[in-house]
């Protein structure tokens, strides 16, 4: 079970998984492929747990003012705030709308959507990432971040994946680079009003101890291909046993957690990934209290 759990501490990041990843104001930034593969450029990133899930989990870390540039995704895309305060800009140019994120704020970029993100706040901070489906598929990025990249030796091919050409790797003579985004591929994009982005951010607060954020009787409703749930837990709490035809994710907001078993337990740290088998019977409690995320199809 100890290998289903990816500590905080044991994050391997990856400093060049996208074509941005080298433009000014975005060479910092952090990007960690937790369970399956998610839509890194870079067919070298380290995955830690590769057993699909029928979801994606990752996580990105950046440091005071640093920008994820702008771009899309083919499946929705989830973040839990874990740390740090983070503007979300919306748009081509990220101009259209903008929604500020704090610590234990959920947001649900859909599909079809240019978003990206800056850390605003004076230290580093973390998103926790959910991507729907195993195969996530491709970033659609905004024209000048090709402009932007090809600066700094690296090239985005037509398969998706990266080549250095800095560090003296060669693009393939078989394939083609990844042509510039086209007017018309934005114009097919959607684009919400400030009123519209701001209903794409679930606050705490907003629903009971226990919530279900994304599903059914979530406050957000609409098909994600996944469900994500809040547990609040004051110290010595326990949630009842529970078991799910599929494997579920837990993820540490804040505070401990332990996680009980027949035959075991482990205990999880604020920034803690766990992914549970399917079909096995399990409770949570809370030695100190703590805030606890579940993510399961």
């Amino acid at each position: 079970m100890e290998a289903r759990v990816v500590r905080y501490a044991d994050l391997v990041p990856c400093y060049n998984a996208f074509i941005d990843t080298r433009s000014p104001g975005s060479e910092a930034k952090e990007n960690f492929t937790i369970i399956g593969p998610g839509v890194s450029e870079n067919p070298d990133q380290h995955v830690h747990i590769a057993e699909p899930h029928g979801f994606n989990i990752g996580g990105a870390r950046q440091p005071p003012g640093c920008v994820n540039s702008q771009h899309s995704h083919d499946t929705a895309e989830v973040f839990v705030i874990h740390s740090g305060t983070w503007s979300f800009n919306i748009g081509e140019h990220g101009e259209d709308a903008r929604v500020i994120c704090n610590p234990g704020d959920v947001i649900s970029l859909p599909t079809g959507m240019f978003r990206g993100f800056t850390n605003i706040g004076d230290d580093s901070g973390y998103l926790f990432a959910v991507l729907g489906g195993d195969d996530p598929g491709r970033v659609l990025w905004a024209p000048y971040v090709f402009e932007m990249a090809k600066d700094y030796g690296l090239v985005l091919l037509e398969n998706g994946e990266l080549v250095d050409t800095a560090a003296g790797q060669a693009i393939p003579a078989n394939m083609n680079p990844m042509p510039r985004t086209t007017a018309e591929q934005i114009a097919k994009l959607r684009c919400p009003t400030q009123e519209e982005a701001e209903r794409l951010v679930w606050r705490p607060g907003t629903n009971t101890a226990r919530s279900q954020i994304i599903g059914p009787d979530g406050w957000f409703q609409w098909d994600h291909g996944f469900n994500l749930q809040r547990f609040e837990m004051a110290a010595a709490d326990a949630l009842p046993t529970n078991v799910l035809a599929h494997a579920n994710v837990i993820f540490v907001q804040n505070g401990t957690i332990e996680v009980h078993w027949d035959g075991g337990s482990i205990l999880l740290a604020e920034g803690d990934t766990m992914t549970v088998p399917a079909g096995l019977e399990h409770s949570l409690s809370s030695p100190s209290g703590g805030v606890v995320f579940s993510v399961s199809r």
